[in-house]
């Protein structure tokens, strides 16, 4: 712990104050409790009667509702119920149904735009230093979702066609736009697995005004389509991707303007089809050509439209590019550490809100883990996601401490950091052996009537 009679402390203090005055709020609570807060949340938030769940108290359970190890509905009311007796307020029901009626009037724009404001305020804590050549990096990437086997969901969010029905389960996709320097994730779309809109580059078009001018885009080798470099490039937007398959096998170095080996500008020539999805009027307006960098490092070939090879060699690329799993890693800590990879919503309206609620905790997580790492001048980056995250769903339980003790407890969060391991590898299998239970092959109540009539197998006993 700092002494805050050191120089440094001072500074420490000193900091802190400051990042308290330049956010709406510096708790998860406060942030949905409280007056302060942003102009467009405060026109989105419905009118409501003084009812024991209105909208910002509810939403901020249901955010403690899906970081709790027990995303239960059961759970979060025994809690609320429990923390009005704590308070001395008129012990509530532990039936869940004035909750659920509450969690689905709760706007779905209101948890969108509480969701990004947070992260436009965390893009404005980082200092100049964090960023890149003074440009603001961000990356997107895709994954999918699966929930509650309910014909509802199943009409929007379809199982695979490959699979029996009543077998799967409905697919969500999930398209994520997340910055480098803040960790924070900026928008986000979702969509079907599979069908007409759901692809990650429908969903990342549906986007494109989360691009600010000066921006850089990372992403994997799926996206640098034509028309996706044409439109960056309208918006003043730079990009750095792996190559694609098909374009990889053609790459020909000794074709366009060399800037050095194994490294060159070619330029694409706009595609002579329409594509389905494109107006005429988009396409007639897209350039005939677009002039793009291709350069090889290591195993990969990756295009780019930083074209300046004194401001962008061949070594900075390849290091800007490695930052692009950083992504990889927020998806795993929203799916695996905060357990979004299986929803518990039976209609897809609130699986919807289910996801985005997900998001909103990510982001304040996130903007507290920035808070700590600037007290503590480190990254926010080198802050271990799973230990702040640890750290507040102890403190949620003793809330009017938190803003007492928000200095330690930031404090805390900033002591451990994530290890530098690179050119790790782990195989992909697990050791411990799944329970001896053979595959659902049929739907569950035909199973049901089965076991009814004869029981269940004997080896199962």
């Amino acid at each position: 712990m700092t002494d805050p009679s050191s120089s440094s402390g001072f500074h420490q203090q000193q900091r802190l104050h400051s990042n308290l005055k330049s956010t709406d709020s510096s708790v998860f609570f406060s942030l949905l409790s409280q007056a302060e807060l942003p102009e467009p949340v405060h026109a989105l938030v419905p009118e409501h009667r003084e009812r024991l769940f209105p909208p910002l108290i509810t939403l901020s359970m249901f955010m403690a509702q899906v970081c709790n190890a027990d995303h239960s509905c059961q759970n979060a009311v025994n809690q609320a119920a429990i923390e009005r007796l704590i308070n001395h307020q008129t012990a509530c029901s532990c039936h869940t149904g004035a909750y659920c009626r509450a969690r689905k009037r709760i706007p779905l724009t209101l948890i969108k735009t509480l969701t990004q404001c947070l992260a436009l305020e965390s893009e404005k804590m980082i200092p100049n230093k964090h960023l890149w050549q003074g440009r603001r990096v961000l990356i997107v990437d895709g994954t999918t979702v699966t929930m509650p086997d309910t014909l509802a969901n199943q009409s929007i969010f379809p199982q695979q066609g490959c699979q029996k029905k009543g077998l799967g389960f409905p697919i969500c996709r999930i398209l994520g736009i997340t910055s480098l320097a803040s960790g924070a994730l900026l928008n986000a779309a979702t969509g079907r697995f599979k069908g007409k809109g759901g692809d990650e580059h429908t969903l990342l078009r549906s986007m494109l005004d989360t691009f600010r001018p000066g921006d850089i885009l990372l992403g994997d080798a799926l996206f640098p389509s034509y028309f996706l470099i044409a439109e960056l490039q309208k918006r003043n937007v730079d990009l750095l991707m792996e190559q694609q398959g098909s374009r990889k096998r053609s790459t020909d170095f000794s074709k366009g303007h060399k800037l050095g080996a194994k490294d060159h500008l070619i330029t694409l020539q706009k595609p002579k089809v329409r594509p389905a999805w494109m107006g005429s009027y988009t396409y007639d307006d897209m350039p005939d050509c677009v002039t793009v960098r291709e350069l090889k490092v290591g195993h990969k070939i990756l295009v780019t439209t930083l074209s300046d090879p004194k401001i962008a060699s061949k070594v900075v690329l390849k290091k800007l590019y490695q930052q692009r799993w950083h992504i990889e890693v927020d998806i795993r800590h929203i799916k695996t550490t905060m357990g979004m990879n299986i929803l518990s919503c039976k209609t897809p309206e609130m699986a919807v809100k289910e996801i985005w609620t997900y998001l909103l905790a990510y982001n304040v997580i996130r903007h507290i883990m920035l808070q700590s790492a600037s007290l503590a001048d480190k990254l926010p980056r080198a802050l271990s996601f799973k230990h702040s995250l640890q750290l507040w769903r102890i403190s949620y339980l003793m809330m009017e401490r938190w803003a007492e003790n928000y200095q330690e407890v930031s404090c805390l969060m900033a002591q451990l950091e994530v290890g530098k391991r690179p050119g790790r590898i782990e195989p992909k299998a697990v050791k411990r052996r799944p329970k001896p239970y053979p595959l659902m092959m049929k739907p569950r109540e035909e199973a049901r009537e089965e076991v009814r009539a004869n029981g269940h197998p004997k080896k199962l006993k």
